[in-house]
């Protein structure tokens, strides 16, 4: 499917990967089942949020170490989506799923050494900028290409990205509702400027006249950068498939216009999604506070 089939179940769902997923997810239910009223303080972790949690390493799985990662070397397309699933959709998962006992720990470890220099990242202005700024800047073609094919890079790049998602999600999730200022029209505002700031960079891709990206459309630059999903020397992949094209269901140019709007309109219906539960949550907050204000007038009104 796709040309999965003709890869190796190694190379397909990296074992390193789930085995490493699967130790954190096993040690996260140990800490929040048996070792919970030792370090939660009895208060029982929810089997929803264990469930978020699951389902986040599961997606993060999918989007670095499973199929879709795989794919995300063959297709533009693909890329998107591993890209959405990675920094759009399992962040705010995973940080649901963390209970507020988890989250006071790191928040005081990180305020007592020379991290604590960096709080300003947690404003959401600037976390909404560094984010945004990130991906913008790591989805120029110069930059794509020499990161994907410097596979270290790749993946310091990719983990201060997802640093950058999380310090994002923070102002919207409010892992610690003490530390969550934004609320309201702020909050609102907050959702708006991060579907502003995304709209340049996929904008360029969708536009763009030609191909951008020689990582899927020169058959040299593709087989080196599949170095990162398949271990040994991959110039193989030039005898046995050509280039990417062989996998591709489409052209090149309309596979990274399929990229672009994937991206966009996935950003799109999470943040729309959180823009309305928001504004009906402000709303019903304004209406109660109005009610709460006129109620001894009319309590008045009753007693004459």
């Amino acid at each position: 499917m796709l040309g999965l089939e003709y890869f190796k179940f190694a190379d397909v769902w990296s074992p390193v990967f789930l085995a490493v997923m699967l130790l954190i997810t096993a040690g996260y239910l140990v800490l929040t089942g048996p070792l919970n009223e030792k370090f939660g303080q009895g208060k029982p972790v929810s089997a929803g949020k264990k469930v978020l949690f699951v389902l986040g390493m599961g997606v993060l799985y999918m989007a670095q170490g499973g199929p879709v990662e795989l794919l995300g070397h063959m297709m533009f397309s693909f890329h998107m989506i591993s890209m959405a699933l990675s920094y759009l959709v399992a962040p705010p998962l995973l940080m649901l799923g963390l209970p507020e006992w988890i989250w006071r720990g790191v928040s005081s470890f990180l305020g007592k050494g020379p991290l604590r220099r960096l709080k300003f990242l947690t404003h959401p202005v600037v976390a909404a900028v560094v984010f945004n700024g990130l991906f913008s800047f790591y989805h120029l073609p110069v930059v794509h290409d020499y990161v994907m094919l410097h596979f270290g890079i790749h993946r310091l790049y990719y983990i201060v990205l997802f640093i950058a998602a999380v310090l994002m999600w923070w102002t919207l999730v409010k892992p610690l509702p003490a530390h969550g200022d934004a609320q309201g029209l702020k909050k609102m505002g907050f959702i708006f400027l991060n579907m502003v700031l995304l709209t340049p960079a996929c904008g360029l891709i969708i536009f763009a006249p030609e191909t951008l990206y020689a990582t899927y459309s020169d058959p040299v630059v593709w087989s080196k950068a599949m170095g990162y999903c398949i271990p040994g020397d991959t110039s193989m992949l030039l005898d046995r498939f050509g280039g990417p094209e062989f996998f591709g269901y489409l052209e090149p140019r309309i596979d990274q216009q399929v990229g672009g709007i994937l991206m966009k309109f996935i950003q799109e219906i999470i943040f729309a999604s959180m823009l309305a539960y928001v504004f009906f949550q402000w709303y019903r907050q304004e209406n109660r506070e109005e009610e709460d204000e006129q109620l001894p007038d009319d309590l008045k009104l009753n007693q004459i």
